[in-house]
């Protein structure tokens, strides 16, 4: 690749990945750089005017974290929304110049990993594949056995609350600074042949 510079650099176009979308659906794009505060302040506002219904979050790339980060915060600020999620590829298509004569120029697909997220007011398609129903986000958290208080811990895990902390620090107290003794015995030796000579 040393004989080409890199040129253009496109993004191929896509249908949206949900069928059948309110005309007032709120779009959010999600970048990498997007503040979350930012976004919300926005998104929410958005959301309790009457005439929405919908919103969709879209992020690809190392957006993806954020923008699920994004459609969970606004399920818990907005109760009672219906979710269908879509996981698929953004194209990106780079086009290399080439620096000599004689070469072509080169065409390079990017595939990019992506995340859509639709949540509504309204009731969604429940056979599609994706969909999440209102309050289903605690249900995965309904069957795990609750720990009791007082129980012991199991071996091999820090103690619980700040101990382990003040432990570390008590053995830091607690021991000898090798550093610090290395110089007091090298001052003394240094004293020591200055004295014989």
């Amino acid at each position: 690749m040393e004989n080409y510079v890199k040129g253009e650099t496109r993004e191929v176009d896509e249908a949206s990945p949900f069928s059948a979308l309110d005309d007032n659906v709120v779009e959010m794009r999600v970048s990498a750089g997007s503040k979350i505060r930012n976004i919300m302040g926005y998104a929410i506002k958005r959301m309790k005017e009457p005439d929405i219904k919908q919103i969709t979050w879209n992020g690809s790339g190392h957006a993806v974290n954020k923008t699920i980060s994004c459609a969970e915060i606004m399920k818990r600020k907005v109760k009672g929304l219906h979710q269908m999620t879509k996981i698929r590829f953004r194209r990106i298509e780079e086009y290399w110049e080439p620096k000599m004569e004689g070469l072509e120029r080169l065409k390079v697909n990017r595939d990019i990993p992506a995340v859509s997220i639709l949540l509504s007011k309204e009731p969604l398609d429940t056979s599609q594949p994706g969909y999440q129903a209102p309050g289903s986000h605690d249900a995965a958290w309904l069957d795990r056995p609750q720990e009791k208080k007082g129980t012991k811990q199991k071996s091999g895990g820090p103690p619980a609350g700040n101990s382990g902390q003040k432990r570390k620090r008590k053995l830091k107290k607690d021991k000898p600074d090798n550093h610090n003794a290395k110089n007091t015995e090298r001052k003394l030796d240094t004293s020591a042949s200055s004295a014989a000579s």
